[in-house]
């Protein structure tokens, strides 16, 4: 995890002159090492072969952070639930034990346990918060290979860069969340899928930092 203001180092073997760089990255596990798309900016080396790499590295990317984020959420809930199970276990054994001479100390403990459990209520609906950005951002990866299928399928689209640089705008204008558009930009340009990962972990985390010292950022439950 990089802190905000960390440094994120990006290695390259070569960067062209167009300014899309071909990644090989001896420390990237995917098979899709070499990529980047110049459709903005076709040259005689332009390839829709490439594109499409690019295309589908980017899906790759995108369904590595989803499930990255997933199972984030997985652990929060099962830490949560388990500490709220014993917060309700707590009260119960104490208010076993409540007498009128110590009624007001045993009060105290339940005030204090309940609002542990408040708090990990609170958590817990953030967590199932993040499923729905997963379904968006999955969604998302099916309307992009969908159209990168279209698109494919069409003899006259396949060879013009024109149509392939439309597909990454239209796909780009479809994300939310800035994390989501830099590290589109980063397979784009050719940065290893595992770079892009990087780069997209650190601002999504700067941008959670952000919204959890934000005051008005509270949640709702009644």
């Amino acid at each position: 995890m990089h802190q905000a203001g960390a440094t994120i180092k990006v290695s390259y073997a070569n960067k062209k002159p167009d300014g899309n760089i071909r990644v090989t990255d001896p420390s990237n596990h995917y098979e899709i090492k070499q990529h980047g798309s110049s459709s903005h900016n076709p040259d005689l080396d332009w390839s829709q072969i490439r594109e499409t790499i690019t295309m589908l590295a980017l899906a790759v990317a995108q369904v590595e952070s989803s499930m990255t984020d997933g199972a984030q959420s997985v652990d929060t809930l099962t830490q949560t639930f388990t500490r709220m199970a014993k917060y309700v276990k707590k009260i119960r054994e104490v208010t076993q034990k409540v007498t009128p001479g110590s009624l007001k100390v045993f009060q105290e403990i339940i005030e204090s346990t309940a609002q542990n459990l408040e708090n990990d209520v609170q958590d817990s609906v953030v967590a199932f918060q993040f499923y729905d950005r997963i379904t968006q951002r999955l969604d998302h990866v099916c309307n992009s290979l969908d159209q990168l299928g279209g698109l494919i399928n069409d003899p006259g689209a396949l060879y013009d860069p024109q149509r392939w640089h439309t597909l990454q705008e239209q796909i780009k204008n479809s994300y939310t969340m800035e994390a989501e558009r830099i590290m589109f930009e980063h397979i784009l340009r050719g940065h290893s899928i595992k770079e892009a990962l990087e780069i997209y972990r650190h601002h999504f985390n700067k941008n959670e930092e952000g919204l959890a010292t934000d005051d008005g950022d509270e949640i709702e439950l009644f």
